[in-house]
């Protein structure tokens, strides 16, 4: 028998995405959104579940936000998904991490999202995860490599810093060799040794489960971005949250420093 209550607030609920997506259509749409998916652990110990079982959810609300943002016509969407601090976590809790990230490797192979134009791409320092783990990002970003739609950028194993102490040791190296000169050096060319020298820098950077920081995450690239800061953990993270994120982004103006 159908749930009545349920179903008149799902009704609702739908009732006000369409109407919020409409609006958000007729503004301007962010062309690079970045995401801080914070609160998986913090979901799962409320909701009474281990924390395997928070990360997993967090994934399928990435899932989620992938087809959002493509629907949206959301160009570029990166993910934090496991900093270089995290990588110092207990060993157990590592190992439940590693498991996750093989599992969730093995839905995007199954779900094939490069047959809906989604190109794959990962930054960070993929030499201190697991080879095997290596092996199966190398396969999906070469699978999803023709792929021209949107481009949906993982940050494993990634720090900020880490990212631009690597960028000062490439043109440092490159300076030695003669093959560049320090009067060369400016903000678009070092832009060009960073991980994400492919990617936009990002418009908007939201963050969940109410912490407001960044946590080392695209320092460089967010020098003008917008930030959205919510109190949902990020299993819980909806369609309507994303859209007024969005509407929120749309609302302001952005000086650029100016």
């Amino acid at each position: 028998m159908t749930d009545l209550p349920s179903l008149i607030a799902e009704t609702a609920y739908r009732a006000m995405v369409s109407r919020l997506r409409k609006e958000v259509l007729k503004g301007r749409i962010p062309r690079h959104v970045a995401v801080i998916m914070d609160g998986n652990r913090r979901w799962a110990r409320e909701m009474g579940l281990n924390k395997k079982d928070g990360y997993s959810r967090g994934f399928e609300t990435f899932m989620n936000l992938v087809d959002w943002s493509k629907d949206l016509g959301i160009k570029y969407l990166t993910a934090f998904a496991l900093s270089t601090e995290n990588l110092h976590r207990r060993e157990e809790e590592l190992e439940i991490i590693f498991s996750v990230i093989r599992w969730a490797l093995s839905r995007v192979e199954k779900d094939r999202p490069w047959e809906r134009g989604i190109r794959l791409n990962v930054i960070g320092k993929l030499e201190l995860l697991p080879q095997d783990i290596r092996e199966r990002i190398n396969r999906v970003v070469e699978l999803s490599s023709g792929a021209r739609e949107m481009v949906v950028t993982a940050a494993i194993a990634y720090g900020g810093r880490m990212e631009i102490i690597e960028a000062i040791r490439r043109i440092a190296s490159d300076v030695k060799r003669g093959v560049l000169e320090p009067e060369e050096i400016d903000e678009n060319l070092f832009s060009r040794y960073l991980m994400t020298h492919e990617l936009p820098d990002p418009d908007l950077i939201l963050r969940t489960s109410g912490e407001e920081r960044i946590s080392n995450f695209l320092l460089w690239q967010s020098a003008y971005s917008e930030l959205f800061f919510t109190d949902v953990y990020w299993p819980n993270f909806s369609e309507l949250d994303f859209l007024r994120a969005i509407r929120a982004y749309q609302l302001r103006e952005r000086r650029f420093g100016r």
